[in-house]
C-alpha cells in the first residue's frame, strides 16, 4: 500500500489517521488535503508514500506478500499432516487419570527451600545466560576501547530480538546495564551488527529529511527517538551548511526537530 485516505477531527488527526494505516513516518509521505472539514463535517487528506522512499515499502510489501503465501503454504501442509496422523491413531477406549498428591512435613519443606543470595554478575554471564533462556545458539564477543567496553551478538534468526525499530534490541541493553552497569567503562550491546545497520539507516534517513527541509523552506519533526538515535541523527547533519537539528520533549517522547539554517 503506497497511498491510504485519513479522516479526522481535523487536518491533524485525519494525517495521522492516515499514517497509522501505511505504518509510515510523516517524513515519508507527500500530503494532499482533500476537505478541510467543518463544523459537521470531518477532515479528510490523501497521503501518498513520496517518491524517494516508495523502493523501501515496495519491497517491504514484496517481503510481506511472500512471508503470507509461505506462512499459508505451511498452514495448508500442517492440516494434512493432522488428517493423516488423525486417520492412523485409533481412539482410545478408556481414558484414566491419576492424581497423585504429595504431602510433605514442614521440616523437609524447610530444608528444600533455597535461600535468594544476590551476587554480582558479569555481563557476558548475564548475556549467555539469557540467549540461553531464549533458546538462541549464538557467540558472543568482547571488545573493549578507551570508554566502551562493547558484547556482540551473532547468530541465526536474531530479528525477533531486535524488533521494529529496535524496541527489543534496546530493551534488553537497558536491562544489561541496569544488572551489570556499575563497573567503570559504558557497556555496549549490538545483536546481528543492529547498531551499525541502524546509523546507516537513521544517517539516510537525516540526508532525506535534510533535502526535503532545504527545498521547502519549511521544518521537519521526526518520531520520537531514544537518545542513541537522536545522537546520530544530529551527527549525521552536525556538518551540512542548509539545516540545523534541535531535540525537544521529554523522554520517552523526546524527538529532533530539522529546520532550515537560520530558522531555528
Amino acid at each position: 500500500m503506497l497511498s491510504a485516505e485519513g479522516i479526522g477531527k481535523n487536518i491533524e488527526k485525519a494525517i495521522e489517521n492516515a499514517l497509522l494505516e501505511l505504518k509510515a513516518p510523516r517524513e515519508d509521505v507527500d500530503i494532499k488535503i482533500l476537505s478541510e472539514g467543518g463544523l459537521f463535517k470531518k477532515a479528510k487528506v490523501l497521503v501518498t508514500i513520496s517518491d524517494d522512499a516508495k523502493d523501501k515499502y515496495i519491497k517491504k510489501e514484496e517481503k510481506r506478500k511472500a512471508a503470507s503465501e509461505v506462512k499459508e503454504e505451511k498452514k495448508e501442509e500442517k492440516k494434512e499432516e493432522f488428517k493423516e496422523k488423525k486417520q492412523e491413531d485409533k481412539p482410545k477406549k478408556e481414558e484414566v487419570k491419576k492424581e497423585k498428591t504429595v504431602e510433605k512435613s514442614e521440616e523437609s519443606q524447610e530444608e528444600e527451600k533455597e535461600e535468594y543470595v544476590y551476587k554480582d554478575v558479569s555481563p557476558m554471564e548475564f548475556l549467555k545466560g539469557f540467549f540461553e533462556a531464549a533458546g538462541k545458539d549464538v557467540v558472543i564477543n568482547e571488545t573493549e576501547d578507551d570508554k566502551f567496553v562493547t558484547y556482540s551478538v551473532e547468530g541465526e534468526n536474531l530479528g525477533e530480538l531486535i524488533g521494529h525499530r529496535g524496541e527489543c534490541f534496546f530493551a534488553i541493553s537497558r536491562l544489561l546495564s541496569a544488572v551489570c552497569g556499575k563497573s567503570e567503562k559504558k557497556i555496549l550491546l549490538d545483536i546481528g551488527g543492529f547498531r551499525e545497520k541502524r546509523a546507516e539507516s537513521l544517517t539516510a534517513l537525516a540526508k532525506r529529511v535534510a533535502n526535503k527541509v532545504s527545498k521547502s523552506g519549511r521544518y521537519a519533526k521526526l518520531d520520537p527517538m531514544n537518545p542513541s538515535d537522536r545522537r546520530i541523527i544530529h551527527t549525521a547533519l552536525q556538518d551540512d551548511q542548509r539545516v540545523t537539528t534541535l531535540s525537544k520533549g521529554s523522554e520517552p517522547y523526546r524527538y529532533v526537530i530539522i529546520f532550515p539554517k537560520g530558522e531555528e
